[in-house]
């Protein structure tokens, strides 16, 4: 039988309760600052303002903590409690990070803005501080997102196939030099084997979802579940006859997409459209 955790002694304030966790358990698995920055990917320093409570970090980065010391969630609601606010990484949200990352294919359609996971840092960045993130916050939360996006890389990635409205390509960055550097990763990411890039047209009109971004995430054991967003609010869906329902929207829209080759070109277009030599 395991050992109980001893919390006894342990702060009752949140966020100061974190930081006490974070130093444990980093001491417990005999980790150096560098060497765990060496192993999750962030800059080390990151992890030594953590544990000094100069800052709490972002959600991604808890996630990696909490699956580096084998404490799935611990942290996670530790961090929720330290923040003071927990609806800002609801429950639905914390499973769904767990299911895209195990999941063996995602399909998803972006309505408004692009997926996290085919994201620029430029594009991160600008969209991360539209919704009022700042400073070290929002370096913090592009380098997460960033690094999310490893997970369409590596020996054996899921497939992904997402299906974006014409409105979220011609929708410009504030720096032209970085609206082309994210038009350019499109074209390249689309030209990956495990990556299908389609586009939705205007003329395309109404259709079943045209305000619902959505994710399709089918895991080993052949389940696939849903994750619906807005600006507001997001929900995972389980039950097979709203998720096959979805489907059925999902599927009458993709028939009226571009075919990935059609799609490759009108990014190709786009980049044509747009001027060699930006400002700086």
């Amino acid at each position: 039988m395991p050992q109980r955790r001893v919390v006894t002694g342990r702060s009752q304030q949140p966020r100061q309760r974190f930081v006490e966790e974070l130093k444990a358990l980093r001491a417990a698995r005999g980790d150096s600052l560098r060497r765990l920055g060496e192993v999750l990917g962030w800059d080390w320093s990151l992890f030594g303002k953590m544990e000094s409570g100069d800052t709490l970090g972002g959600p991604e980065v808890i996630q990696a903590l909490d699956q580096h010391y084998g404490t799935p969630g611990l942290l996670l609601t530790l961090w929720e409690l330290a923040i003071g606010d927990p609806t800002q990484f609801k429950e639905q949200y914390r499973r769904y990070m767990v299911l895209e990352g195990e999941a063996v294919s995602l399909w998803h359609y972006a309505p408004g803005v692009l997926p996290g996971l085919l994201q620029t840092a430029g594009y991160a960045t600008e969209l991360l501080a539209s919704g009022g993130a700042g400073g070290e916050d929002l370096t913090q939360q592009v380098e997460a997102r960033v690094r999310r996006a490893e997970l369409l890389g590596g020996k054996h990635p899921p497939h992904f196939r997402t299906i974006l409205s014409e409105a979220v390509l011609r929708t410009r960055l504030r720096e032209p030099a970085e609206y082309r550097a994210q038009l350019e990763h499109l074209a390249e990411m689309a030209g990956r084997p495990n990556i299908a890039l389609q586009v939705v047209r205007n003329e395309v009109g109404l259709h079943g979802l045209r305000s619902t971004d959505l994710m399709f995430l089918r895991m080993h054991d052949g389940e696939t579940t849903a994750y619906v967003e807005n600006d507001h609010r997001g929900e995972l869906i389980t039950e097979s006859s709203r998720v096959e329902a979805l489907q059925r929207r999902y599927d009458a829209m993709r028939d009226l997409a571009l075919s990935p080759a059609e799609s490759a070109k009108f990014v190709e277009r786009l980049l044509e459209e747009e001027p060699c030599d930006v400002p700086t």
